[in-house]
């Protein structure tokens, strides 16, 4: 069963109760970053790394692989999507990923959050 991309699957009771307090601290700081503007920085620094590692170019090409493999006309969206994240997940370097988790603490920090 494929999962929609607008809508997580549903967790079970006991999924749920184990993170009911990390969810709700989830919640917290993303609020604090979409209230400070943080998150759209964050947003535009990770796109602007992505791009110049070659990552965009590279996540480009596999779709356009998949679309070729499959037929143009025969590939939608949903599919690019469910085919493609997990591997563009696990190919962002490490670099970046170490860059933008630096700038979340740092925020976090500053907003005396953490």
């Amino acid at each position: 069963m494929r999962a929609s991309i607008n809508r997580p699957p549903t967790p079970n009771q006991e999924e749920e109760d184990k993170e009911g307090k990390e969810a709700s601290l989830r919640e917290i700081i993303n609020l604090k970053l979409v209230e400070s503007g943080e998150k759209e920085r964050l947003m535009e620094l990770l796109r602007e790394r992505l791009i110049e590692c070659g990552w965009r170019d590279d996540m480009k090409a596999l779709c356009r692989a998949y679309a070729r493999k499959k037929g143009r006309n025969n590939v939608t969206v949903d599919d690019l999507i469910h085919v493609i994240t997990p591997k563009g997940r696990a190919s962002v370097p490490d670099p970046v990923k170490a860059e933008l988790l630096q700038r979340i603490r740092s925020f976090l920090m500053s907003s005396s959050l953490w």
